[in-house]
């Protein structure tokens, strides 16, 4: 833990640990161009309203135009973003992203007839156009996947307006957030040195793997007690956001709003249901590591604030950010050299956005435009965790770098289910390579620790908030009120279910679903188990197969959205249709769970 009481500014940050945003544009007055640019393509697009079944030019023109404008207003709205993600006290760039959200409306307003239009044209027509004209075969998934939603899809005018309420919609995520990320203040806290520091998100990691059990809990109350002043306020942002996904599932008559989720990637509601069944009914195995991390650290009572720290506490794995960087290079030296090459790129010219600063966005992520290299955001600690978020995120960054180099602007933007995989699969390859290079007895110790870890936070605890989102989801669409005293006891009785007899649940983390950012991005969170399933049986084939399973990995990362997910995740080797991935993840956590358990009786 550094030394300083509070975070450094902005301006003291190190240029060379911040990402370069000038890669995007040079000046913001170069971004301005580019707004003004978009609003006249947006302009062009609203004057072909009408025209598009009247022939394949008209339709192909109309294509055309959207492409360059949506590529163009992406460019847009991610800088302006990432930037106001700096510091989101700064003005300026709230001042810009409330001006590339209010486009992205006007945006979505014009583009708002295409769909219909195109589902008016007579199916038998529309595929002699794909035939006759070269250029609008271009666009043969694209319309496919458009007839797909036919179903769903409303009038012209029905469309419009919904595309302008866009922004009301996502009101609820944009308040959480601002409140989150710019007005929430954390009390200080003494660290193990008795001295006071300030309680950060950032921080609230390294703390809660502190060996000094008072640190700890200090953290613990401290955040939750934060949190618990905005209950209220938190609720009524989340419950409106979950009423925006029933409204527009059911406006769109689809059954429910996880149909409604999940019918974009053409992912059976059925892969959801037995993600859920599947760890409810291995549930047991995490109850047994539980009981494993109370005995190792030899409590009474196991504490909500005991799951992070190491059960190996003799063991300091400081992890500084240079020596993170060489150690993930050597570890995904099996995804070859062009990757290597990329990997590298990646880490010295200006992608990464490494340090905590004063009103930076917490949490890590990637992200870019498809004119550009993609971006990381971190917050990086010196530990073992953001080691491995830093090569997730990596994960994701390569998988746009690769999507974007081999894919047309219309294929480029990979679904998020096949998104996990890639990210995943970095963090599987790290582990491998740590436990194969560390010899010594505690430290191996610790780091299956930390894979166990993994699965539980990845596997266990990321299907415990997909049942959260289904359940609050499925009581909205009920119509029971979501009230903050509701979702404390929704969330309290998945927390008993899924820790099992040997954990104290504390009050403190019935509140715990008010710091979870996800779930305003509805029915994401169940990607991570899923993905980390697929990527456990993909680095495997990697690790054993060699350049067959990385020719089939990498044809997966240059894949994008030309093929539904599921296909693709075929193609690279793994069949997610079935609760098979999940079982085989499963039998490695069982598997690390008992040379753990053996290692810990030897000690």
């Amino acid at each position: 833990m550094s030394k300083s009481k509070t975070l450094p500014k902005r301006s003291e940050i190190a240029a060379e640990d911040k990402w370069r945003l000038e890669d995007i544009y040079p000046t913001d007055a170069a971004w301005e161009q580019d707004v003004q640019k978009a609003k006249k393509l947006s302009d062009e697009l609203a004057a072909k309203k009408g025209t598009l079944s009247q022939s394949a030019q008209h339709l192909l023109d109309a294509l055309t135009l959207q492409d360059e404008l949506l590529k163009t207003l992406d460019q847009v709205y991610v800088y302006a973003r990432m930037r106001r993600d700096e510091d989101n006290a700064n003005s300026t760039y709230q001042g810009l992203t409330d001006r590339a959200t209010a486009l992205s409306t006007q945006v979505y307003g014009s583009t708002s007839y295409i769909q219909p239009e195109i589902l008016d044209i007579p199916t038998e027509e529309l595929e002699s156009w794909i035939n006759q004209n070269s250029g609008l075969a271009h666009y043969r998934i694209l319309l496919n996947e458009i007839t797909r939603f036919k179903p769903h899809t409303l009038s012209s005018e029905e469309e419009e307006l919904l595309a302008n309420m866009s922004e009301l919609a996502s009101a609820p995520s944009k308040i959480y957030g601002m409140l989150n990320n710019a007005d929430i203040k954390f009390p200080m806290i003494k660290d193990e040195n008795g001295e006071e520091v300030e309680l950060t998100k950032g921080r609230y990691t390294q703390f809660m793997e502190s060996k000094d059990r008072r640190v700890r809990k200090e953290a613990f109350e401290a955040l939750y007690s934060t949190y618990g002043k905005f209950r209220n306020t938190i609720a009524a942002a989340l419950t409106s956001s979950v009423k925006a996904d029933v409204f527009y599932a059911r406006t769109r008559k689809y059954p429910s709003a996880l149909y409604s989720a999940l019918f974009a990637d053409n992912v059976d509601v059925s892969v959801y249901d037995n993600l859920i069944a599947t760890i409810r009914e291995h549930l047991p195995l995490m109850h047994r590591y539980i009981a494993l991390r109370k005995k190792a650290l030899g409590v009474d009572e196991l504490h909500m604030y005991d799951l992070y720290v190491p059960i190996v506490p003799e063991v300091d794995m400081k992890i500084p950010y240079d020596e993170a960087v060489q150690t993930i290079k050597e570890a995904l030296h099996p995804l070859g050299d062009d990757y290597g090459k990329v990997l590298g790129e990646g880490f010295t010219n200006g992608w990464i956005d490494v340090h905590e600063n004063e009103g930076k966005t917490s949490g890590a992520y990637s992200w870019g435009a498809y004119t550009t290299h993609p971006f990381v955001l971190m917050n990086y600690q010196d530990n073992v965790n953001n080691m491995f978020t830093l090569a997730h995120e990596m994960g994701h960054a390569l998988h746009s770098y690769y999507s974007n180099k081999n894919q047309p602007y219309t294929y480029a933007d990979y679904k998020i289910f096949v998104a996990e995989v890639a990210s995943t699969l970095n963090e599987a390859l790290l582990m491998d390579h740590l436990l194969k290079t560390t010899t010594d007895k505690q430290k191996r110790m610790y780091l299956i620790n930390y894979y166990l870890e993994q699965f539980r936070g990845t596997v266990f605890r990321q299907t415990m908030f997909a049942e959260f989102e289904k359940i609050i989801h499925a009581k909205e669409e009920e119509g029971e009120p979501l009230t903050a005293d509701r979702l404390n006891e929704l969330y309290r009785e998945l927390n008993v279910a899924y820790h099992g007899p040997e954990m104290v649940i504390d009050k403190e983390i019935d509140l715990e679903w008010e710091r979870i950012p996800h779930f305003y991005r509805h029915f994401y969170v169940y990607k991570y188990a899923t993905g980390f399933s697929a990527a456990t049986s993909l680095s495997k084939q990697i690790l054993e197969e060699g350049e067959p399973a990385v020719n089939r990995y990498l044809q997966f990362l240059k894949g994008g959205s030309s093929d539904y997910p599921l296909n693709l995740l075929k193609g690279a080797g793994v069949d997610m249709t079935s609760p098979e991935p999940i079982r085989e993840a499963l039998a490695v956590f069982k598997e690390l769970l008992e040379e753990m358990e053996q290692l810990i009786a030897e000690s």
